[in-house]
């Protein structure tokens, strides 16, 4: 299994992986499937940009480190509700919320690594949603790695999965960040630490940030570990990055929005190559990313002409040069 463009599907070659899933949930169409060319031009006009696919090349990748999709598909739903109900002034379906969090804890506690599944890769619709759930996954890895508490990291998750509840009330920009806070910090089953997560997700170590232009120590180490998983999958998401294009872009990052040191530990727990992806090595030979075992930026990887496969990780002068297209 790979994720590719859906530029680059080609039904003669490729079936689906993984269903595709609409703005409420249904399967579209199901695993197993090619795609006709007019399903493929709805789902182009939906905006999906994504696919997970089989095909010759993929065979025998697993990407069991991706995070469970009816695990990821619910997350979404619950939070949907959520901002539906702040948006109508309705009881706060909090309970759920909670179990989510529990769930997306769990989720990331059995797993070595952690691949995101793209928010492209889903009606845009629900693609703010599935942001939101991203944004929980990515920080839950870095602060199980700091050695985070069980309580701590529950309310990290809920102040991520509500970093951008403030929208609902139709602001931008630095107000949506104060109104979020604003109306968390009112709710009895909501941490303060989790609604300062909400508040800070846009401040940055050098005072350039907003609301309030705080600087380094007077930001919250969650809310840090927030925006840097915020601006990650926004990168992979709304600009379109690669995934070693995005944490390059991280890295730039280093020293002014970010703490260095919290940078250097996200660079160690997310891929640059996920498992599926065709790279070129400066010894000019094409390959395929099959696993990530130990060291998580030197993956194994089989070359496509000779099937042969090698750890990277036992190469070091075997560099990755290029990401190629299918």
């Amino acid at each position: 299994m790979r994720l590719i463009s859906i530029d680059e599907y080609n039904p003669k070659l490729m079936q689906l992986a993984r269903p595709i899933f609409d703005k409420h949930r249904r399967i579209l169409l199901g695993a197993g499937r090619t795609i006709h060319p007019a399903y493929l031009e709805r789902l182009v006009a939906l905006d999906i940009r994504y696919l997970f696919i089989e095909d010759a090349t993929s065979y025998g990748i697993t990407m069991d480190e991706m995070v469970d999709v009816p695990t990821w598909m619910e997350a979404i739903e619950v939070l949907k509700n959520v901002f539906e109900a702040v948006t109508e002034k309705k009881e706060l379906p909090i309970r759920d919320l909670q179990k989510q969090v529990v769930l997306l804890v769990q989720e990331v506690a059995k797993r070595k690594a952690l691949f995101l599944i793209p928010t492209s890769s889903l009606a845009e619709e629900l693609r703010e949603y599935a942001h939101s759930i991203n944004v929980s996954l990515l920080a839950l890895q870095l602060a199980k790695k700091l050695g985070v508490s069980q309580k701590s990291l529950n309310d990290l998750a809920l102040g991520c999965l509500l970093h951008d509840i403030g929208k609902v009330f139709g602001q931008e920009s630095e107000h949506h960040a104060r109104s979020g806070f604003e109306f968390l910090r009112k709710i009895r089953e909501v941490s303060l630490l989790s609604a300062h997560v909400a508040y800070q997700h846009h401040e940055a170590i050098d005072g350039s940030g907003e609301p309030r232009g705080l600087v380094e120590k007077e930001i919250h180490e969650f809310a840090q570990i927030c925006a840097i998983a915020n601006v990650y999958d926004n990168a992979l998401s709304k600009d379109g990055l690669a995934p070693h294009q995005a944490l390059e872009y991280i890295m730039t990052k280093s020293g002014t929005l970010f703490p260095p040191a919290l940078i250097s530990l996200f660079v160690q727990q997310v891929p640059s190559y996920i498992p599926g992806t065709k790279v070129r090595l400066n010894n000019g030979r094409d390959v395929i990313v099959t696993k990530i075992v130990g060291n998580i930026q030197r993956p194994f990887v089989r070359y496509l002409d000779t099937e042969e496969e090698i750890s990277l990780g036992d190469h070091h002068t075997l560099l990755i040069t290029e990401v190629l297209d299918s």
